[in-house]
């Protein structure tokens, strides 16, 4: 998946595929890769235009839909 590169002091890069509805993040702190399933592409097009990613990731997507750490 690809993924662009963000202005966050947590998140280093977000990508989103349409066809699963999966978030991919990579973390700033530990250089780890999640995805997020079953994401509604709306919130995915929030987080992109959110002045703060990482304070928009914590309310909307962490511990709200299921998770795999994949790098």
């Amino acid at each position: 998946m690809e993924r662009e590169y963000v202005e966050s002091s947590m998140i280093t890069s977000f990508g989103f595929d349409n066809e699963s509805c999966t978030l991919e993040v990579e973390f700033k702190s530990n250089g780890q890769i999640w995805q997020y399933f079953d994401v509604p592409e709306p919130i995915y097009l929030e987080m992109k235009s959110a002045p703060s990613v990482g304070s928009f990731f914590h309310a909307h997507i962490l511990k709200k839909y299921r998770e795999s750490r994949v790098g």
